[in-house]
């Protein structure tokens, strides 16, 4: 296990679609345990394929509270099936856009189909905190980011904001 680099605005892999797992092997364990590890280390609670620079559909989330209790969990090509008419805000973030928020509405609760680390189908229904991350992730899986959800001029000034810090060499 390893941390790895994050991949950070304006950085275009972020806008990549990314690929399907396929069949589970050595590598792909071997990414979710660097995932794993660059996740807590960041701090964060999730973590897409793409924000470490691997263009897979591989997600890893943990929105534990207590260090010593962790209950990873692991996404591989996750899809959304269903989402509720409820919506919900939340103050977002992401480790690939350091010390920025925003507030996002997403669908409150949803069902997501994805493969685990055995190679076995499974479905969850998730809400709160929980489908928040899914759903954030699964954005990244696709090219989305949180600012995306945001307005014209709040995007704007964010990706401007961490344009210039790119060009001078620094975090935004």
């Amino acid at each position: 296990m390893s941390i790895r680099p994050l991949v950070i605005l304006p950085d275009s892999r972020l806008r990549l679609v990314s690929e399907p797992v396929g069949v589970v092997i050595t590598e792909i364990r071997g990414l979710v345990s660097d995932m794993l590890e660059t996740m807590y280390d960041a701090p964060g609670v999730g973590l897409a394929a793409i924000q470490i620079g691997v263009p897979k559909r591989v997600v890893t989330i943990d929105t534990s509270k207590d260090e010593n209790a962790r209950q990873p969990q692991i996404f591989l090509d996750p899809e959304v099936v269903w989402s509720s008419e409820e919506k919900r805000v939340y103050d977002e973030g992401c480790l690939s856009i350091p010390e920025y928020y925003g507030e996002v509405e997403r669908p409150e609760r949803v069902r997501v189909r994805f493969r685990d680390l055995d190679d076995k189908e499974q479905e969850i229904e998730a809400d709160g905190l929980l489908a928040t991350c899914i759903q954030h992730e699964i954005d990244h899986l696709n090219g989305i980011l949180f600012i995306d959800h945001l307005s014209k001029l709040k995007r704007d000034r964010v990706t401007k904001k961490f344009a210039k810090a790119a060009k001078r060499g620094e975090a935004a």
